[in-house]
């Protein structure tokens, strides 16, 4: 049997009469809150999932609180990992309101239709007329951020054939390295030193490394090795014969190279290329390992060449090892050498070069000749590493996001770290197109989390009971 075609079931003035009564009543028993949509910033299109997110908008609108009574949800519990709160809280909003006041706001909204809308920044927020599970709410009240975990929107039940309202089941907001930039301090502050973070120590400036050369004659001009060798698993020792009496004797270091999975003698370089010999020393290779190898070298008798080479200044904020460029003697064989960065410990020596080594020795030099270190990859630290974007080291690959720089004390403070950043490494920001590079790094990994106080119930329970002992709570 058809309806009563003598009542109406929902007419437009109706509809729009209940939509301005609820309006209406959510501004007199309402409160202010802020909704600030998620953006995503790195999506794993393998499994579906968001892996950086960030909240930088942020719109105000008037919300009805349903549980008035105060916060729903399990409260806070005790568990294995401290203190969590779960606190919860229902808000009813007007559909109208935010359809007319925030969807528009939130680019390329398809009307009534879900689309990946993409930013400037290389961000993609998911658009759609209603409110979305995952943007947050700032509820005044108790000044906190909570998570919209899913949204009613048939509550009331199509009251005249239609619904007026969005009901928002939101849960307290639990922070997993999302960037929060909304420009309103009380918001942003919330989220301050919260998650897993890397403060990486970058310097402004750096300087580039010098040397002087020394010149004499009865040299050892070059080592040639006749046999490579193999199965070596460390460098070996190389041994050359003592000068004549009144001479310098010379000295050298081999380095290694790896063919078909085997370890064999790559260069044999001189560190000291001895003076007064008058015939080609012996030179023996053992240690490391292997065996096989072999060497010899010619000398430079009654003509002069580079002998030794002498750091003047390490230098700082190398990378990888520099280009080293020795002047020629004008008429002769022009003298080449390499260079070899530091690799120990030492904190003011870290990413300096070491040493200097001569491959060939040079003839002809009548005056010690000019040594040209090149410069570091970067020489001064240039731009501003801007909040939120994604910085790169330029030898580890490692990503990180900005969270914060403190450009007076060169600290970079950084989240979703994917990798580690290694030392003396360039980082490059995306956007800002900062660039800094290390004379150190130091990584803090702290997580800081309000909610979590597992460190502190650890001290206190071990204060009250000795788990050292074999049994705790008696003497046998």
């Amino acid at each position: 049997m058809a309806l009563n075609p003598f009542f109406l079931h929902g007419t437009s003035s109706e509809q729009f009469l209940v939509q301005d009564l609820i309006n209406e009543h959510i501004r007199m028993f309402g409160m202010e809150v802020t909704y600030i949509p998620r953006k995503m910033i790195d999506i794993d299109n393998v499994f579906n999932e968001v892996q950086s997110s960030k909240f930088d908008d942020n719109f105000i609108l008037e919300a009805y609180l349903n549980n008035y009574e105060g916060h729903t949800g399990q409260g806070d519990l005790m568990t294995k990992f401290g203190i969590s709160l779960r606190d919860e809280i229902t808000l009813t909003i007007s559909k109208e309101r935010f359809e007319d006041f925030i969807s528009p706001f939130l680019i390329g909204r398809l009307d009534g239709a879900e689309a990946d809308s993409s930013y400037d920044d290389g961000s993609t927020v998911k658009i759609s007329s209603r409110p979305k599970e995952g943007d947050l709410i700032y509820f005044p009240l108790s000044s906190r951020l909570f998570e919209i975990k899913f949204v009613e929107h048939e509550s009331p039940f199509y009251q005249l054939n239609k619904n007026y309202t969005y009901e928002l089941k939101c849960e307290l907001f639990e922070y997993e390295d999302e960037i929060v930039d909304t420009n309103i301090t009380d918001i942003d502050e919330l989220l301050d030193d919260q998650g897993y973070l890397v403060d990486l120590t970058l310097v402004s400036a750096v300087t580039t490394a010098t040397a002087t050369a020394t010149i004499g004659t009865g040299y050892i001009r070059e080592i040639f090795l006749t046999n490579d060798g193999y199965n070596y698993t460390s460098a070996p020792t190389v041994a050359i014969s003592t000068a004549p009496a009144g001479g310098t004797n010379a000295s050298a270091v081999a380095t290694l190279k790896t063919v078909s999975g085997s370890k064999t003698i790559d260069q044999i370089l001189l560190t000291n290329a001895g003076a007064g010999y008058t015939v080609a020393p012996t030179i023996t290779i053992s240690g490391g390992g292997g065996t096989g190898a072999a060497a010899t070298c010619s000398v430079g008798v009654g003509v002069t060449g580079v002998v030794s080479l002498t750091m003047t200044d390490y230098g700082s904020g190398y990378i990888t090892a520099p280009t080293v460029t020795v002047a020629g003697p004008g008429s002769g064989t022009t003298a080449t050498v390499n260079s070899i960065l530091y690799s120990g410990n030492l904190f003011s020596r870290i990413n300096t070069v070491d040493s200097l080594r001569i491959i060939n020795s040079g003839v002809g030099y009548t005056a010690a000749p000019t040594v040209t270190i090149s410069d570091p990859a970067v020489l001064s630290g240039i731009g501003t590493f801007e909040l939120g974007e994604k910085v790169t080291g330029g030898t580890s690959g490692t990503i990180g996001r900005v969270k914060n720089w403190n450009k007076e004390d060169l600290i970079l403070r950084v989240g979703n770290v994917s990798g580690t950043f290694a030392d003396g490494e360039v980082i490059t920001g995306a956007e800002s197109g900062a660039v800094y590079a290390f004379k150190s790094s130091t990584e803090n990994e702290t997580i800081n989390d309000k909610y979590q106080d597992n460190l502190d119930i650890e001290s206190v329970a071990d204060s009250i009971l000795d788990f050292t002992e074999s049994n705790p709570f008696g003497t046998y």
